[in-house]
């Protein structure tokens, strides 16, 4: 019982640490991560904060793995409920705490998105090591990958690419051009994951410090 509150607390840390990665990464104004895509783009052009359909947009996929598993979608499946909430209570409480974030100049805005970058891999990689729970897109991509039993790996990235075209798409029906959308899209998607197996390789030392061994 004392381990299971213990991996809830590091990953409900490493929720708040994902959501202090992605706000300097939307504030450097180079694009925000992958998955954030969408919700950002949305958050531009209409009146809901980017946490608020960051809920939405999460609600939104937990419907589809509902509709796709069926009998296999568990009980469990909704923890993603309030889970998606604390994140996108989280982003809004971020975006406010780092309002001092404003770069003018482009590489002051590449320093933040570099530093954005960092945090919200640290904060996956503590998600990981909580190993409780999954924010909706991972699970999204999970259950993807148990019904056509396709490698998870390459099932991420390519949703990772269709959030990224879908916000495009969504930028130039909503205002006629390109926005929220940049090279920090493509930065974040390149550089998180990679950081996320770096700080998993040098800091494994903390789950038997934390959990103990089995």
């Amino acid at each position: 019982m004392l381990e299971k509150a213990k991996r809830y607390l590091v990953f409900l840390v490493g929720l708040f640490i994902s959501s202090l990665g992605v706000s300097p990464i939307t504030k450097a104004d180079l694009g925000t991560s992958p998955i954030s895509a969408i919700p950002y783009v949305l958050s531009l052009h209409f009146p809901l904060t980017l946490g608020q359909f960051t809920i939405a947009f999460s609600l939104f996929l937990i419907i589809l793995q509902l509709l796709m598993l069926r009998r296999r979608f568990k009980p469990e499946h909704l923890l993603q409920i309030p889970i998606s909430v604390a994140f996108g209570a989280f982003i809004d409480l971020t975006m406010v705490l780092l309002n001092f974030i404003a770069p003018q100049s482009y590489p002051a805005k590449v320093v933040y998105l570099l530093i954005g970058c960092v945090v919200l891999a640290f904060g996956v990689f503590l998600e990981v090591l909580g190993d409780v729970a999954m924010l909706p897109g991972e699970s999204f991509v999970r259950a993807v990958v148990s019904i056509w039993e396709t490698d998870f790996g390459t099932t991420k990235i390519c949703f990772d690419v269709s959030m990224t075209v879908i916000a495009v798409a969504a930028s130039f029906v909503l205002a006629g051009l390109l926005t929220g959308v940049r090279e920090g899209t493509l930065i974040a998607a390149l550089l998180v994951g990679f950081m996320a197996r770096i700080f998993a390789k040098r800091l494994a030392f903390l789950e038997p410090m934390l959990f103990g061994a089995d």
